[in-house]
């Protein structure tokens, strides 16, 4: 089973995102690598539904066998909406924790709250 290239850079960005929601401590930041995990995701999903065929399955007077599956378009789109909502949240969520913290670092935020 051979990685091509472009699936290598979609799992990088996959790996690039995760790092980035352990390492980082800013929320903000943990947002962004959040969004960037779940559009390496998605792209993912997309690179592995192309493998069989490229063409779109409608039928026509030339004859094509390597159909594209269309059920994994119905799930990325429910995914990106999915994904819109949660990363809408969290925001609105990280405003409300602003009015009351003077930062959005992580460690910071813990100190507070213990006192």
């Amino acid at each position: 089973m051979s990685i091509n290239l472009l699936e290598a850079f979609v799992l990088a960005s996959i790996l690039c995102g995760f790092l980035g929601i352990i390492l980082k401590k800013n929320l903000i930041m943990k947002i962004l690598s959040m969004d960037v995990m779940s559009s390496g995701v998605i792209a993912y999903f997309v690179v592995i539904a192309s493998r069989r065929g490229v063409f779109t399955p409608i039928l026509g007077n030339t004859p094509r066998t390597d159909y594209a599956d269309p059920v994994p378009q119905a799930v990325i789109l429910t995914a990106i909406v999915i994904g819109f909502s949660i990363q809408a949240l969290m925001l609105v969520g990280t405003i409300k924790l602003a009015r009351n913290n003077p930062t959005l670092e992580i460690n910071e935020i813990e100190k507070g709250d213990l006192s």
